[in-house]
């Protein structure tokens, strides 16, 4: 184990975050339990190799598709036990969220009770003001309605772990983003945030009469057999068995370490970033958007098509679908959507065709940094190849 992960773990241990041996097992330690198919098997391995370690504390992998299946766990489900991580617990998805709510959107345009090129405001005016008359479902869905960021309590991300009991109203998030004036006209750029979908989840809402969780339970979860999968709502905690997540903070006498980050309320994601899941939900649920089955008919490939507009910030190419992102990698497209609660990183990622598919939750103790967690970087590459644009 390097230094610095016994530096941080002993941190852990002293600050009463860990209790127990600061050394794993051989069997836990880079020593991935792994069924490999001969491929990419061994970058596949070295890529959740060493775990625990200073940026992540587990990792639950599954590789599918017509190219070869994996299956990979690697780290501790906690460092209090220090026992191995069980690879059917279920973790926070983040932003793998936005693809239920813009499934559910499409389906519900599909049967005529949403339009996609409709302005936002005509089913929400009490909520959306006149600046954003003009805002379209599908803009909201793609990133490109030009409606700024909800303001939060708290910069840091120890003044967020002090609130993260605070429950959240949806509403009152889009009127504190909709009180602001625009950061661009709707259609001209992309900026990759989490209101337009705070807004989707009221659309649902809206125009079924029902409420957001039920309405994804009953098109998306329940029709899929996705039985670990749930929207928690006001509850902080992760039901059943799951991995604990550790974030990287200030302590109380000033140092940095780790705290546990597992009870967490995500009512500030909602309908943009709450799901709790399994690696084996996520996987047969990525199989069945990409071969049609949760989306029908043309609408489908709003989830393939990427507007063309530059993003805000660094004028490449807009990223975002309705509800994917798209990177070339390994010299093919790859499409999917990542996301990051505090303590987790999980992703979904497929060739269309679905010869390669991904699904892995990474315990990060850097889940929310500004760079991409090493570990969830090293399994992307060794699944489909490095960037190639």
């Amino acid at each position: 184990m390097k230094s610095t992960t016994r530096t941080l773990l002993a941190a852990a241990l002293v600050l009463g975050v860990a209790a127990g041996p600061a050394v794993l097992p051989a069997a836990a330690v880079g020593a991935p339990a792994a069924v490999s198919v001969p491929t990419a098997d061994r970058a596949l391995d070295d890529a959740i190799a060493g775990l625990p370690a200073e940026d992540a504390t587990a990792a639950l992998v599954r590789v599918g598709g017509s190219e070869g299946v994996w299956r990979g766990t690697s780290g501790v489900h906690d460092l209090t036990t220090m026992r191995p991580a069980d690879p059917d617990g279920r973790f926070r998805a983040g932003s793998v969220t936005k693809v239920f709510t813009a499934a559910v959107v499409l389906q519900l345009a599909a049967e005529g009770r949403l339009d996609l090129d409709r302005p936002a405001r005509s089913y929400l005016p009490e909520l959306i003001p006149g600046r954003y008359g003009k805002v379209t479902v599908r803009q909201l869905l793609n990133h490109t309605h030009g409606i700024p960021a909800a303001d939060v309590a708290g910069s840091t991300v120890e003044e967020w772990y002090a609130n993260r009991f605070e429950i959240h109203d949806p509403r009152a998030t889009v009127r504190s983003a909709t009180a602001k004036q625009p950061e661009f006209a709707p259609g001209e750029k992309q900026h990759y945030l989490n209101i337009g979908y705070t807004i989707a989840g009221l659309l649902i809402e809206r125009v079924t009469n029902d409420t957001y969780e039920r309405q994804v339970t009953a098109r998306v979860l329940r029709p899929l057999g996705l039985r670990d999968t749930y929207l928690p709502g006001t509850d902080p905690r992760i039901r059943g068995p799951h991995n604990h997540g550790y974030q990287t903070m200030r302590l109380a006498d000033g140092s940095t370490g780790l705290r546990d980050a597992s009870v967490w309320g995500a009512t500030d994601g909602w309908a943009a970033g709450d799901l709790v899941s399994t690696t084996a939900d996520l996987e047969r649920f990525t199989e069945a958007l990409f071969q049609g089955q949760v989306v029908r008919g043309p609408l489908l490939e709003e989830m393939f098509t990427l507007p063309e507009v530059p993003d805000v910030r660094s004028g490449a190419p807009g990223a975002y679908s309705v509800g994917l992102s798209m990177k070339k990698l390994g010299g093919r497209e790859v499409w999917g959507k990542t996301g990051g609660r505090w303590g987790y990183n999980a992703a979904i990622a497929s060739t269309r065709r679905g010869e390669r598919t991904l699904v892995y939750s990474v315990n990060a103790t850097d889940a929310k940094g500004q760079d991409m967690n090493r570990v969830a970087l090293a399994l992307m590459v060794a699944a489909y190849g490095p960037p190639t644009d």
